[in-house]
């Protein structure tokens, strides 16, 4: 289960700000790419399940995701998440030919999940009409990483849509009341205006519209 505080920032400025004040405390960036799928006849998003492929920094490094369950409330995210590290130009080669992940149950942990869990994959015929997974599109971000109070990570993300750009900050905790507590006074101390996030990035995505 991954547990993170997920606040919503308004706009830029507030993002630069946020930005400026945990500068000291900055580990990296990562620039990301993320893809979903999902079966032909949507088996995936009727039982609210996700299948992710994200790259990192171009192709330096890919993982594959399924994520399903998941509850957001009061700025906090639980979510069952199993990943899995994909050589990139597997990666690459299933973002162009959807097709070929019914192929890779028998070499792919998520890829068995999903065969024995939601019925999809088995044989697959390149070029066949009736592939059993399609590519639904996706969006970049740009992750910037902060070691931070109390052993925290913290996450800030500017999120590239092609509607709009998102900013958010996170923080993945095994005791979320308390990093929310913590968060909530530095961003105030610091008067940088936040909100609790309504939705997850990709719930934005499949919308196709950034929240008011």
């Amino acid at each position: 289960m991954e547990v993170e505080v997920k606040l919503r920032l308004p706009d830029a400025t507030a993002h630069q700000r946020l930005s400026d004040a945990l500068a000291p405390h900055h580990l990296r960036t990562h620039l990301q790419e993320n893809l979903f799928f999902d079966g032909a006849a949507g088996q995936l998003s009727a039982r609210l399940a996700v299948l992710r492929l994200r790259f990192y920094d171009g192709d330096s490094r890919c993982v594959l995701s399924l994520k399903a369950r998941a509850r957001l409330a009061d700025g906090i995210s639980r979510v069952e998440e199993d990943e899995e590290e994909i050589d990139p130009s597997l990666g690459r080669a299933w973002a162009a030919e959807p097709w070929r992940l019914a192929t890779m149950a028998g070499s792919s942990r998520i890829m068995g999940r999903i065969e024995e869990e939601f019925g999809l994959g088995g044989e697959a015929v390149e070029g066949e009409e009736r592939s059993s997974f399609v590519c639904l599109g996706g969006f970049r971000n740009v992750r910037a990483v902060y070691g931070w109070k109390e052993g925290l990570e913290l996450e800030l993300d500017e999120t590239r849509y092609d509607f709009g750009t998102g900013y958010e900050v996170e923080c993945e905790t095994a005791d979320p009341e308390r990093a929310k507590e913590l968060l909530e006074g530095f961003l105030k101390e610091n008067g940088i205006p936040y909100s609790y996030s309504e939705a997850s990035k990709f719930a934005v995505f499949r919308a196709g519209k950034l929240l008011p």
